[in-house]
């Protein structure tokens, strides 16, 4: 089995070249050791750390917190996504911002990805990808200096769909956030805006059943690393292009992002495409959800339907002129501030 093209182009169309790998000539020009894609404000400390999910598997995280808070007991933050990016990225500047306004935050790798465990590497779960939020709750729950009963959660991009399915099951969480949010199950079970003909989905099951036989045969996942793409040739769509700008150039790129440098494993898409999430989104109902997407962004319609969808209380926040990765890392866009009132009242 030489390729899987409508898995390759769904890929493609979902996270916008996440599968072309740099060259490592260029990974070393933009990327040096403890890289960060944004500065550690001076107010605030930043600690790897480690813990473990319910399926045993370790999960690394950077343990961000306000300087000079003594002995106070914080309210408390679990931050991980987008889809295919590390705790170095967007993640990690969330953290860096909320820490510098009072919280106690950890932003972490997701399972098989970044450096957190899991064998093989670059797998995607609804099931554990969901859990890893719960086991990040669990961590910061047993930290000396956090108020277990004020912990909420920000899930970004592809994370926020998993984040809302976490707190829907996850009594403890007392408040939810999602920006440029992504229902990464129903756009890879049905396609973007839901188009996918059964034709199309029977078709892509039908080459990631056949996937699976290579997959024994060799003893490991294939991974679709398609050539080198430094560069774009100016046709993609446009949310393609601001996913190059991001993940592909010094402003965003990691070396451990599979988005940025790295290829999934072809089959990750059946831990997703079959198994669908936020089938119990009322039941985060009487905790609150935030909402933010981008006026302009591709993903706005997953954050509107998402609002229909959930029970009170609730608020969908749209940022005039924002696409989908200007939420990021623009910190002049990232409504921060309205993140930061909505926990503090809420966290208590």
């Amino acid at each position: 089995m030489k390729n899987i093209p409508i898995i390759a182009i769904l890929f493609l169309m979902t996270f916008g070249q996440a599968f072309a790998q740099n060259k490592k000539e260029n990974s070393k020009k933009m990327e040096t050791t403890e890289h960060y894609t944004f500065k550690l404000s001076e107010k605030v400390t930043r600690t790897a750390v480690t813990f473990k999910n319910r399926y045993g598997i370790t999960l690394s995280g950077d343990l961000y917190l306000p300087k000079n808070v003594g002995n106070q007991k914080l309210a408390a933050l679990a931050i991980s996504g987008p889809f295919g990016a590390v705790k170095e990225q967007s993640s990690g500047l969330y953290a860096n911002q909320m820490a510098e306004r009072g919280f106690a935050v950890v932003a972490f790798d997701p399972s098989y990805t970044g450096e957190s465990g899991g064998e093989p590497r670059n797998i995607a779960s609804s099931d554990i990808n969901t859990e890893d939020f719960s086991a990040a709750v669990d961590f910061l729950g047993l930290q000396k200096n956090v108020d277990r009963n004020k912990i909420g959660i920000i899930g970004i991009c592809g994370f926020g769909g998993f984040s809302l399915n976490a707190v829907a099951v996850d009594k403890r969480v007392k408040a939810v956030a999602t920006t440029s949010l992504y229902n990464i199950p129903r756009v890879m079970s049905n396609g973007y805006n839901d188009t996918n003909t059964v034709e199309q989905r029977t078709k892509m099951l039908e080459q990631l059943s056949q996937q699976r036989w290579e997959d024994a045969e060799n003893g490991q996942p294939k991974y679709d690393a398609q050539p080198n793409k430094n560069k774009l040739t100016g046709n993609e769509p446009q949310f393609v292009k601001e996913y190059f700008d991001y993940y592909k150039t010094p402003r965003g790129f990691h070396s451990r992002s599979i988005n940025s440098n790295g290829a999934w494993a072809n089959t990750s898409a059946i831990g997703l495409i079959n198994i669908q999430i936020l089938a119990h989104l009322k039941e985060i109902s009487p905790r609150p959800i935030l909402l933010i997407a981008g006026e302009k962004a591709h993903s706005r319609y997953m954050s509107e339907d998402i609002y229909k969808m959930a029970s009170e209380p609730k608020e969908l926040m749209i940022i005039p002129n924002a696409v989908h990765v200007d939420l990021y890392d623009k910190v002049e866009v990232i409504p921060f501030d309205k993140l930061e009132q909505f926990f503090k009242k809420n966290l208590k």
